[in-house]
C-alpha cells in the first residue's frame, strides 16, 4: 500500500508537473525529490510493481550524467546501464569516492566490453576520464583494461601516461609496471612517469623494488632529488627562477624564447604555464626525451665524408636540408651528400640540467616557468 502511494505521488507531482519544463530549477528540484523518495523504497519492490519500475526508469532518464543516476542504478541493481554510467564518468569528477569513480565501480562489476570500447574509441574526452576513474576505484579488475593502452604506441602519450598512473594505484597494476620495466618492455617515454607514480607506493615490497628499477634522479653533487610529490610541495622564488632561466647554466634562453627574448630552437615558452602544470614542467626538465613536442624531433644526419650533423630540420628543399643546432646555429646540408637521415629518440634538450642546480634553484626555475601564462 505504501509503495503504491509513493508511486502515485511521484507520478502525480514529479513526473507530470516536473516534466513540464516551466522552469529548469523546478524540474531539478522535483527530480531531486523523486530520487530521494525512490531511494527510500526497498529495491525488491521493483520487479513486483510495474508502475514503480516505470517511475524509476523515467526518473533515471531525468538524471543522466549525474550522481543521482549512479545512486538509482546501484540501489535498484538496474541492468544494461553501461551507456548511462559512461555518461556520468564523462560528465562528473572521477576522483576517489566521486560520482565518476562510483559509476566505474558498477561498470567493473559487469562485462568488460563497454569499457574496452570506451578506451579504444576516438572520443579524446572520454578515454582520459575512463582511465582516471579506473585507477581511482582501486580495483584490480582495471589492470587488464589499462595494460593495452599502455602498450599502444599509436595512442597519445598523455593518455598512456595516465594509464601508468592508474595502474600504480593498485598492487597488481604496480607489479605489472615493475615487470614491464625489468623486462625492458616499458617504453622509454613512460619510465619517468612510472618511477614517479611508484615512488610513494603504499606497499613496502613494491616501493623497495621501484627504488631499484627506477633510481632517483641525481641532483647537484650526485645527491638524489626529492620525489616529485615533495618537489611539488616546495615553494619557489619567481624572481630567482627568472634569473636562472637567463643564466648560461642551465641555459634555457639559449634554446627557448620568452616574450620575444632568447633563441628559437625548442618550443616558445611565453605561455608555458598555461599549457603545462608544474608536474609536467618538472618532467620536461628531468626527462626531456620522455615527451618530445611535435615538430621538435631531432635528426642524426650522416654525410658521405663521414661527418655527422645533429639538430632540428629548419627547412627542407629539393636540393638541401638546413639543420638548426643548439644556440641557433644553422647548417645547410646538400642532399646529394647525405648517406642517412635518422630521427633521434633523444630530445635535443640536454639531460642532466638539474645537476647544475640546487634543489631549491630547480624549484625556483619551475615556479618561474609556471608563472608564464597567457595574458
Amino acid at each position: 500500500m505504501f509503495v503504491r502511494l509513493v508511486v502515485g505521488v511521484l507520478l502525480g507531482c514529479c513526473l507530470v508537473a516536473g516534466l513540464r519544463k516551466t522552469r529548469a530549477a523546478d524540474v531539478d528540484e522535483k527530480t531531486a525529490l523523486a530520487v530521494e523518495t525512490l531511494l527510500r523504497l526497498p529495491a525488491t519492490e521493483l520487479d513486483r510493481n510495474p508502475k514503480l519500475k516505470e517511475t524509476v526508469l523515467r526518473v533515471l532518464e531525468r538524471t543522466r550524467g549525474t550522481s543521482s543516476f549512479v545512486k538509482l542504478v546501484e540501489h535498484f541493481a538496474l541492468p544494461d546501464q553501461s551507456v548511462g554510467l559512461l555518461d556520468v564518468i564523462a560528465a562528473q569528477p572521477a576522483g576517489i569516492g566521486g560520482p565518476g569513480a562510483e559509476a566505474m565501480r558498477l561498470l567493473l562489476a559487469g562485462p568488460p566490453e563497454p569499457l574496452r570500447h570506451a578506451l579504444e574509441g576516438t572520443n579524446t574526452n572520454v578515454a582520459p576520464k575512463v582511465i582516471e576513474a579506473l585507477g581511482n576505484t582501486g580495483d584490480k579488475r582495471a589492470v587488464p583494461l589499462l595494460l593495452p593502452v599502455l602498450g599502444d604506441q599509436a595512442r597519445e602519450l598523455s593518455l598512456r601516461r595516465e594509464a601508468v598512473r592508474a595502474l600504480a594505484k593498485t598492487a597488481d597494476g604496480a607489479r605489472e609496471l615493475l615487470k614491464l620495466a625489468r623486462e625492458e618492455r616499458l617504453s622509454a617515454d613512460l619510465r619517468f612517469t612510472a618511477g614517479t607514480a611508484l615512488a610513494p607506493a603504499a606497499w613496502p615490497d613494491i616501493k623497495a623494488e621501484a627504488t631499484k628499477v627506477f633510481p632517483p634522479v641525481q641532483g647537484r653533487n650526485a645527491s638524489p632529488l626529492p620525489p616529485l610529490a615533495e618537489l611539488l610541495k616546495m615553494k619557489g622564488d619567481v624572481a630567482n627562477g627568472a634569473r636562472l632561466y637567463t643564466n648560461a647554466i642551465p641555459g634555457c634562453s639559449g634554446c627557448h624564447v620568452v616574450d620575444g627574448r632568447g633563441t628559437e630552437l625548442g618550443p616558445n615558452l611565453s605561455e608555458i604555464g598555461t599549457k603545462l602544470g608544474k608536474d609536467a614542467l618538472y618532467e620536461a626538465i628531468l626527462e626531456p626525451s620522455a615527451g618530445i613536442s611535435f615538430g621538435y624531433e631531432a635528426y642524426n644526419i650522416t654525410l658521405k665524408n663521414g661527418d655527422e650533423v645533429y639538430g632540428l630540420v629548419a627547412s627542407d628543399s629539393a636540393e638541401e636540408v638546413v639543420v638548426k643546432a643548439v644556440g641557433g646555429l644553422m647548417t645547410p646540408v646538400k642532399k646529394a651528400d647525405i648517406v642517412s637521415r635518422q630521427p633521434s629518440k633523444l630530445s635535443i634538450m640536454p639531460t642532466g640540467l638539474q645537476a647544475a642546480m640546487t634543489t631549491q634553484e630547480l624549484v625556483d626555475l619551475v615556479e618561474y616557468l609556471a608563472s608564464l601564462k597567457k595574458h
